[in-house]
């Protein structure tokens, strides 16, 4: 079984199953996260490791940066390639650069798919001198009675996945999670010390907002139709007993550095 996330693969290539809703329900990245990237690479070559359907592969675009995807998920690629994103089908750690080197690395709601170290390493390879390794994620915890519907949806249609048992807060495990990213990076050898970013933010969701993000979250990728229904009408029974709606506070985190 695998201990590391970035060895369950059957979580990690499943988001492209609904590509279009991927996309569509997935939040953005701040934009003073996008801005401070830029500001930070010493050019505009970027290569976007797991880039999925190419959402912050956009922003950075959108900011002057020519981006190159990598993605393991040939659905998500395809996705991304007609939004006008350049993405190539791989595993991160398998990729071939072909001795390509860019300005930075970013990967956004991507990193834990990849081993923290060989990861790190393989940044460091394709990265220019002084070249910026960026990786970040969202942090939320929804309302209770909303996570509390959802975490017994899960436990009562899936009882053994890893998501059931959970007890730790999403910012204790983000908080884990980073410091795995910061680790991997130091011990690559690779580039100086890691910095941590932190961007709070807001958005409000109704009922049938938040319903369409859920089926893109780990947990719920792999579930079959009957099971997902089964897992949304009670999460969306306890969104409509808030009044149809509730305002999520985001954090998102990043950790980057520099290559020595």
């Amino acid at each position: 079984m695998p201990t590391q996330p970035h060895e369950a693969r059957h979580f990690a290539e499943s988001f492209g199953v609904d590509a279009v809703r991927y996309d569509r329900a997935r939040p953005e990245y701040p934009a003073e996260l996008v801005a401070r990237v830029v500001a930070e690479s010493p050019g505009h070559d970027f290569l976007d490791v797991g880039c999925g359907t190419g959402i912050e592969a956009r922003q950075f675009r959108a900011a002057g940066c020519r981006v190159l995807g990598v993605d393991p998920d040939p659905r998500m690629a395809a996705f991304a390639r007609d939004t006008g994103v350049d993405v190539e089908v791989a595993k991160f750690e398998d990729w071939d650069s072909a001795g390509r080197t860019f300005d930075a690395v970013v990967a956004g709601q991507a990193w834990h798919w990849v081993d923290p170290v060989a990861g790190a390493v393989k940044a460091a390879g394709v990265l220019r001198p002084g070249g910026l390794l960026a990786v970040f994620a969202h942090v939320f915890q929804p309302p209770a009675p909303v996570a509390d519907a959802l975490a017994a949806g899960i436990r009562r249609v899936l009882p053994d996945s890893p998501f059931a048992g959970e007890s730790r807060t999403a910012a204790e495990l983000y908080d884990v999670m980073f410091a795995k990213f910061a680790d991997g990076i130091r011990d690559s050898g690779g580039f100086g010390a890691p910095e941590r970013w932190s961007f709070a933010w807001e958005r409000t969701y109704t009922r049938d907002e938040w319903l369409d993000l859920l089926p893109t979250t780990g947990g719920l990728t792999r579930l079959p139709p009957d099971a997902l229904a089964d897992v949304l009408a009670g999460v969306g029974a306890a969104i409509d007993a808030l009044g149809g709606g509730f305002t999520l506070s985001y954090t998102t985190l990043a950790v980057a550095a520099s290559k020595a």
